[in-house]
């Protein structure tokens, strides 16, 4: 442990919230009704994505964003989001719009993400990694009237653009095609967003409840599906991790640090912000904070190390794949890293002995985890310090706005603390359905509660283990594989009979994709991850593929029965 003088814990977790959420208290929680259910929400967290961007506005002069030599204030953010604002207004945008954002970590992506909301429109970010196809599904299936990209993404998007998308907008171009805007027509460079002139916020009332973003997904079917999140959902995080950092606090011992008077804090992004985990759990509860972000085109070890004591970085983390870099890295003892004081991940499984890796690898550096998907708005349990480090298994209690219980397999009876079972999540951070998919929708919900398809279990205190996901699917370094998706893309090669995808173990990513297929004809292996490269983003592709002419194994309903193919194949 980093401290070992105290008893801990000094209160009981119980005690710890109570006393934080009581009333005149900063996370003084009160009771709502939200589409007809009961609900426990934060008093005091902003209300919109509006009030949001107002408290951002006021840490003025600020850094907020840097990107390579780029480095931009609150204020200059604040004047090129609502340039982006009125641009849309301009062009016709009415409330309830979608607008697609499809870029890479850029200045410009938190800018459009908010110039959008504060127009009005329900913001869909995309994953930037998809390919055209994929990307043209998103619009299509979003309804999007207008898309915000980069050069990259639009060349992707070029023979995949639906019709329903009305202007293109795209940053950073050195050439575009006709009929493309050029955001720097509207913004100019990032290094002269201060020069824009300071209008004001567009007349749109905004709505706790009023629809905020689509963040798509993919369910069993591996269709991917767009989750709806209102602002109450992008809002309610940005208390969770300050609660957390509060309640570790009380329970050893000490009185919570003011979290309005200490030094700004510096973030490494390395997570992309088309992900809840990189822009809800990240991006917005730092705008609150007056954070500095320093964003990272992608992750890379000695760079992260290098930016880290270059900057002076204070918070990293998003995914374990992240962290572990980190501590695997050569050169770490080489850089400088006295001033990073937390690392927190969530996203994917992580070992439980990461905890302490970090203790030891960084000792300045608490560690602290949590667990979250699309349909929760990012976080839904997390703890932090000794909490964690009591628990490293542990992904945490709820927070107290939310609940969480552990479901048998009818869904109809709760288990007992201890058991395994389907855990299922209730709160104010849920989305509130998925983009005109009422029967997928329904399938997952009951009565305010989300089935969230994963296998837990949880101790007397209310700490929750997640044990394996009931849904066929992988987490890749924090990014979701949906085996059928991939299953169905393999199958599409005229040699290959049946597929079947499985995870196998990695050091850093957790876990990476695996193929068993059955083949009808010579193929192989580079081939067929050739085609795969060809139609999936890259890190869907298979890393292994083992060839077979023997049928693949499958009970009497016809599903592949996966747990024979690991040890005959990849032993």
């Amino acid at each position: 442990m980093n401290d070992t003088t105290h008893i801990w814990p000094a209160m009981s977790l119980r005690e710890a919230e109570a006393r934080l959420t009581a009333p005149g208290q900063m996370f003084e929680t009160v009771e709502t009704v939200v589409r007809g259910i009961p609900l426990t929400v934060w008093k005091n967290v902003p209300a919109t994505a509006r009030a949001v961007f107002a408290l951002a506005r006021r840490h003025g002069e600020r850094e907020f964003l840097v990107h390579d030599e780029e480095r931009i204030t609150y204020d200059a953010f604040a004047r090129a989001a609502l340039a982006v604002a009125a641009a849309l207004r301009q062009h016709g945008l009415n409330k309830g719009d979608r607008v697609a954002l499809v870029m890479r970590n850029l200045p410009e992506w938190p800018v459009v993400f908010f110039g959008a909301a504060l127009a009005g429109a329900i913001v869909v970010p995309l994953n930037a990694w998809w390919t055209g196809a994929e990307l043209g599904h998103g619009v299509k299936d979003s309804g999007s009237r207008f898309v915000f990209t980069d050069p990259e993404r639009m060349e992707r998007l070029r023979d995949n653009l639906p019709s329903c998308v009305e202007k293109l907008f795209v940053a950073r171009a050195a050439s575009r095609p006709d009929g493309v805007v050029a955001l720097e027509d509207i913004l100019g460079p990032p290094g002269q967003w201060s020069l824009l002139p300071d209008i004001a916020m567009p007349d749109v009332t905004l709505d706790p409840e009023d629809d905020a973003t689509i963040f798509y997904t993919s369910g069993t079917t591996g269709l991917p599906k767009g989750a709806v999140g209102t602002h109450r959902a992008l809002t309610t995080n940005i208390f969770a991790a300050p609660f957390s950092i509060a309640r570790n606090a009380l329970r050893r011992g000490q009185t919570p640090p003011d979290l309005r008077a200490v030094p700004q804090r510096i973030a490494l992004v390395a997570v992309p912000f088309f992900h809840v985990t990189g822009s809800i759990a990240a991006l917005v509860p730092n705008m609150v904070a007056g954070s500095k972000l320093i964003l990272m085109r992608k992750f890379e070890p000695e760079a992260a190390l290098a930016l880290i004591e270059k900057e002076r970085i204070t918070v990293a983390g998003g995914v374990p794949a992240i962290a572990l870099a980190l501590l695997e890295h050569p050169r770490l003892a080489d850089y400088d890293l006295s001033s990073l004081r937390m690392l927190h991940y969530g996203g994917a499984p992580s070992p439980a002995s990461l905890a302490a890796r970090i203790r030891a690898g960084i000792p300045t550096a608490a560690p602290g985890q949590g667990w979250g998907m699309t349909e929760t708005s990012a976080t839904c349990t997390t703890h932090f310090g000794e909490e964690y480090d009591y628990r490293p298994s542990s992904c945490g209690p709820a927070l107290p706005v939310g609940r969480i219980r552990i479901m048998d397999s009818t869904g109809t009876q709760e288990l007992p603390r201890g058991q395994v079972g389907e855990l299922w999540t209730f709160g104010p951070n849920l989305v509130r359905g998925y983009w005109n998919r009422p029967d997928e929708t329904a399938a997952v919900s009951r009565d305010g509660w989300l089935r969230t398809g994963d296998l837990a279990t949880m101790d007397e205190e209310g700490f929750c283990y997640i044990v394996d996901r009931a849904r066929d699917m992988l987490i890749r370094g924090g990014e979701n594989i949906y085996c059928i998706e991939v299953e169905g893309v393999l199958c599409e090669h005229p040699a290959i009979a049946d597929a079947a995808v499985i995870g196998l173990s990695h050091p850093l990513l957790g876990e990476v994709p695996a193929a068993v297929v059955q083949a009808r004809g010579p193929v192989d292996e580079n081939e067929l991850r050739a085609f795969a490269a060809a139609r999936l983003a890259a890190f869907k592709v298979p890393e292994r593929i083992a060839v077979t002419h023997k049928p693949l194994p499958r009970n009497t309903t016809g599903k592949l029965v996966k747990s024979a193919l690991k040890p005959l194949y990849f032993p």
